[in-house]
């Protein structure tokens, strides 16, 4: 089998390299003269936001096809939670015994994982996590345990972060907008995860119950690790009682605490989806 001719047009990456060696004259060295696609401050520019906002997620979109990632299992937890042997370290009570959630989240990802290779060949049901350290780091180390591939979401922080070292090199990506970073966790979804975290985690959980409660998502298992966590945070009772949200509202999600409560939900869920019916 062949490979596909090229089209006969000269390829933008020949010109990009080309023109970094023109002679230097006043005219080649001033901005104006830059390769639009190669000028970075002219990309960063205000004006330029809907070009950057379509960039972040087509990037992201055409690497995952290509690597055939078909769905994915999305992991949402808390940075701050510690790696089990660092628990001495935590800052508070609290997340000291949140520390079994990083093993139940690692767990969890391991079994999924497992199951992808065996069923899909790694395809389906992808790890997809922040990227970070936390429950995210979890995640991609479950993934990572199974031999298999995960995803790794990040965004650019006012502090000094990098991708943990358990995301895939080659779906580990870097965003600047978060409400593209959100599309990409949920474009692909067959399930959503939520471990204890903090306000980026309760963002996402209530975004994504949001679209789906809107109908602009279908329906998927949304499931919260940690019944006693959730439930002393969020009064999800008073919300009903207070007719802000429906009964029906509170079967939008289940509380679970094992992996295996998950895997058990997950395998007996009866609303089917396909892979473009995120917001098309």
């Amino acid at each position: 089998m062949t490979d596909a001719p090229r089209h006969p047009l000269r390829h933008s990456g020949e010109d990009r390299t080309t023109a970094r060696d023109v002679p230097d004259t006043p005219q080649s060295r001033n901005p104006a003269y830059r390769l639009a696609f190669a000028d970075e401050d002219f990309l960063c520019r205000d004006d330029l936001r809907p070009v950057r906002l379509q960039l972040e997620l087509m990037k992201p979109e055409l690497l995952m096809d290509e690597a055939e990632i078909v769905s994915t299992v999305v992991l949402f937890g808390g940075a701050r939670i510690p790696r089990p042997e660092n628990k001495g370290n935590a800052r508070t009570e609290t997340l000291r015994d949140l520390t079994v959630q990083y093993d139940e989240a690692r767990r969890f990802a391991k079994l999924v994982t497992e199951h992808s290779i065996a069923t899909t060949g790694g395809r389906e049901n992808v790890i997809v996590t922040g990227g970070g350290p936390g429950v995210m780091e979890a995640g991609n180390r479950g993934a990572a345990d199974a031999g298999g591939r995960s995803i790794g979401l990040n965004i650019v922080l006012p502090h000094e972060q990098a991708p943990n070292e358990f995301v895939t090199p080659d779906l580990s990506f870097n965003f600047h907008y978060f409400a593209i970073r959100k599309m990409h966790f949920l474009m692909r979804a067959s399930a959503v995860c939520v471990f204890p975290g903090g306000f980026g985690t309760l963002d996402e959980l209530f975004e994504s119950l949001t679209l789906i409660q809107t109908g602009r998502m279908a329906r998927v298992p949304f499931l919260l690790f940690g019944e006693a966590f959730w439930r002393s945070i969020i009064n999800w009772d008073a919300l009903e009682q207070a007719g802000t949200i429906g009964a029906e509202d509170l079967k939008l999600f289940n509380f679970v605490e094992t992996a295996e409560d998950a895997l058990a939900l997950m395998e007996d869920w009866p609303h089917p989806r396909t892979r473009r019916e995120f917001e098309r």
